[in-house]
């Protein structure tokens, strides 16, 4: 069965052939934040998919995780190009190395998510709160849904965790006169 869904006015739909995206965004509908995780290696792997990206394996079987991480990147929109997101300018998406599997198989190939950034409700952030939030911010998912079985992960800043005293931003670029 395709599962369908709306997000600030845009069609979201993932084909019932897709069972690997369709389990996964099935669990985050569920306010499960799941990954699979090769038997045959033990290591996780994003995006899911049919075989382990390190070994080839295709025996896996699918784990929760915290949620939980810290910001590795990000990139902050100031045009939008989708209408629907005009209001919420600027916009971040960040880029969350996984608190789990850190700096495995390599320091440079560790476990990441790619995912805007929101408040607790799943409603995007403020301007106010994305300028609190650079390389180093501690995250945790939260989920938007948005249909019958269907939700998107979402990153919040971590109200639980320590934050690091300053982390690092792009500088503010003035505006042209």
């Amino acid at each position: 069965m395709e599962l369908t869904g709306q997000h600030l006015g845009m069609t979201l739909s993932i084909s019932a052939l897709d069972h690997d995206n369709a389990a996964y965004f099935g669990y985050c509908a569920k306010g499960e934040l799941r990954l699979q995780r090769c038997r045959p290696c033990g290591l996780l792997r994003a995006p899911p998919g049919p075989a382990c990206p390190w070994c080839a394996a295709s025996d896996f079987e699918w784990v929760s995780l915290s949620g939980r991480g810290k910001v590795y990147s990000y990139t902050e929109v100031r045009h939008a190009v989708q209408s629907a997101f005009r209001p919420y300018l600027p916009y971040v998406a960040l880029l969350v190395e996984l608190d789990e599997q850190r700096a495995q198989p390599s320091e440079h190939e560790a476990l990441r998510l790619i995912g805007n950034l929101a408040l607790a409700d799943g409603t995007l952030a403020s301007p106010d709160v994305v300028r609190q939030v650079g390389i180093g911010s501690r995250v945790r998912v939260v989920f938007a849904r948005v249909g019958e079985g269907l939700a998107i992960p979402l990153w919040t800043l971590d109200e639980s965790a320590s934050q690091p005293d300053s982390v690092w931003r792009y500088p503010e670029l003035s505006t042209p006169p």
